[in-house]
């Protein structure tokens, strides 16, 4: 459609010169003394044409002569930019494929020929960037061959320069980097100080707090390091599976670096409920306080929540069945206290729900030796004992069983259990 216009366009200009020159009759005459041209007025527009042609013609060229050494300038800045950016490339492709040496000469290449651009004249509007990017490589490249004096040098050129021009972004990515670095070199100090150096949404980043977990485990700041953890959990940067594993390691730590019950108290009530509900959590802050001499009604009642897991099939393992079994067994034979009514209840309600279950027995048993109910005890434990799996259960079965054949001067039958005992 566009053609077919031109077309029309071209057709009906050049209708209208045929009606203009093809009748025309005007004359121009030029009065040159002692001369006079007359001429077509035809000719005079033709000439005056062919006039304006040749100018603009001329013009072209005188511009296109003058522009030689802009473009040759321009050829040369075009030049040195790709030679940059194939040497940032073979620095990035060499540092992944593990020739350090070679990523470190290429980015020394980068800042060479950005040098050379620079002294030039010619100003490059990533300058900045490009510098510190180069920077990095060649520190990365340093950091990994253990040159830490090259890395230190070309980092805080890097720093510098990245302050200087103001380009936030990649002075985070520097300051992440410092971290990583002090890292690798065991110096926790320094890597938190980095970290904590962030601004506040960067710090929050999810390999911010990778890091920062890092740090604070390394640096044995385990609760810093539980709430990181927490964090990451709620940002999903874990499995389900591979966060419950971590922060239950981590509460195990915070626990067990309390040396007295106040201690104890204060890092339960560190944890969140979650994590208090955790199996493993729950017996090792009631061990701890049971083997610190603590209130071994407060141990009971951190119990309570596994225990009421407990009663739901599948819930926690054997193992987990097994610890729950032991802490509360000491529970009873720690000092002077005894099985309070409710939790008497809600084991022998369990164990009746359950009659198969030998770990319940067993500890209906001791709860019953502790009330010193002998009978009834003896009955529970000689039921138990065929059936249990675990050794330390065992062991403290016959021993349980030889103490209740003393007492009821059965010297065969304690003798007897005194045997299995030691055989277990």
């Amino acid at each position: 459609m566009r053609a077919a216009l031109w077309f029309l366009a071209l057709f009906g200009m050049a209708v209208a010169v045929a009606l203009f020159a093809g009748n025309n009759q005007g004359t121009i005459t030029v009065f040159w003394p002692p001369y006079r041209v007359d001429l077509s007025l035809n000719l005079v527009v033709l000439l005056l044409a062919l006039l304006f042609f040749v100018m603009h013609v001329a013009l072209r060229a005188l511009a296109a002569l003058f522009a030689i050494p802009g473009q040759a300038r321009r050829w040369r800045l075009q030049h040195q930019e790709r030679a940059m950016h194939v040497s940032l490339l073979e620095s990035h492709a060499h540092l992944i494929a593990g020739r350090f040496i070679r990523a470190r000469k290429a980015a020394d290449m980068v800042l060479s020929r950005e040098n050379t651009v620079a002294r030039s004249g010619e100003l490059l509007p990533y300058a900045g960037r490009l510098r510190v990017l180069s920077h990095l490589l060649a520190a990365e490249s340093a950091h990994t061959l253990q040159d830490k004096a090259s890395r230190e040098e070309h980092f805080r050129l890097a720093l510098d320069e990245a302050m200087r021009r103001d380009t936030r972004e990649t002075q985070e990515g520097l300051q992440l980097r410092a971290a990583r670095w002090a890292l690798d070199d065991h110096d926790a100090a320094q890597a938190l100080q980095w970290l904590d150096e962030l601004p506040l949404g960067a710090g929050r980043r999810t390999i911010a707090l990778r890091l920062r977990l890092k740090a604070a485990r390394m640096a044995h700041q385990t609760l810093g390091a539980l709430e990181t953890a927490r964090l990451l959990a709620k940002h999903r940067a874990f499995s389900p599976v591979a966060a419950q594993g971590i922060l239950r390691g981590l509460a195990l730590e915070l626990l067990n670096a309390a040396h007295d019950p106040d201690q104890l108290q204060t890092a339960w009530d560190q944890l969140e409920p979650l994590e208090q509900a955790m199996p493993e959590v729950a017996t090792q802050a009631a061990q701890k306080m049971l083997q610190l001499g603590g209130d071994v009604n407060l141990a009971r009642t951190w119990l309570l929540p596994v225990w009421e897991q407990m009663s739901h099939a599948g819930a926690l393992t054997q193992a987990q069945v097994v610890n729950l079994i032991r802490v509360l067994e000491n529970s009873f034979l720690q000092g002077d206290a005894v099985p309070d009514p409710a939790w008497l209840t809600r084991i022998e309600k369990t164990q009746m729900a359950n009659p198969g279950d030998a770990p319940l027995q067993y500890l209906a048993g001791i709860a019953c030796m502790r009330l010193q109910l002998w009978g009834k005890a003896q009955q529970l434990l000689k039921q138990a004992m065929p059936r249990l799996q675990d050794p330390t259960l065992q062991r403290s079965g016959w021993l349980a069983l030889a103490e209740l054949a003393e007492r009821k001067g059965e010297v065969t039958a304690a003798t007897q259990a005194w045997r299995q005992a030691a055989k277990s």
